[in-house]
């Protein structure tokens, strides 16, 4: 059994979350939860300023697009391929190209797991990026992400910052 890889499949525009939940459902009932690992549409924030009103909305990064975790065989192709909405995957002809680790960091994918020494209501530091030196309180881990959110003090408002877990040490 081979290693699992991030590729992409290329939908219908706007069948996105669709196709997600489609593939969802077909892993589910196939059983092929061991194959097919996850199926992801990333999202990024987006400030919209309506009416002199700034409101934070989540927008696709690459519309017409979906990441799927899995282990390339003849049937998870097949379930992929086949699922409505679905148009191919990325890759010359019909042989999908698995994303590089370079093409997956700025999606804030990670391949590799971080095992961490905290848990929840831990004091943590930050030790790299904009937070560095800041002390905080773990007040949610999320795995998926393998990242942390701690509160800091933010002019004079406690205000949740998600950092990631190669960025942070217990105290």
């Amino acid at each position: 059994m081979s290693e699992a890889k991030w590729y992409v499949a290329h939908t219908y525009s706007g069948y996105e979350n669709k196709v997600k939940a489609d593939l969802d459902k077909t892993i589910a009932n196939r059983g092929l939860e061991e194959q097919i690992l996850e199926v992801r549409v990333p999202m990024q924030d987006v400030v919209e300023v309506k009416n002199g009103a700034r409101k934070t909305v989540q927008k696709k990064m690459f519309p017409g697009y979906v990441l799927v975790n899995m282990i390339m065989n003849d049937e998870t192709w097949y379930v992929v391929r086949n699922t409505r909405g679905v148009t191919g995957f990325v890759g010359p002809g019909s042989k999908p190209v698995p994303l590089t680790e370079a093409e997956m960091k700025p999606l804030g994918i990670k391949t590799e797991n971080v095992t961490i020494d905290f848990v929840e209501g831990e004091t943590i530091v930050v030790v790299a990026g904009a937070w560095k030196d800041t002390v905080g309180v773990v007040q949610r881990i999320d795995y998926g992400k393998q990242t942390c959110t701690i509160n800091v003090e933010l002019f004079g408002r406690e205000t949740p910052v998600e950092i990631g877990f190669e960025e942070v040490r217990k105290m």
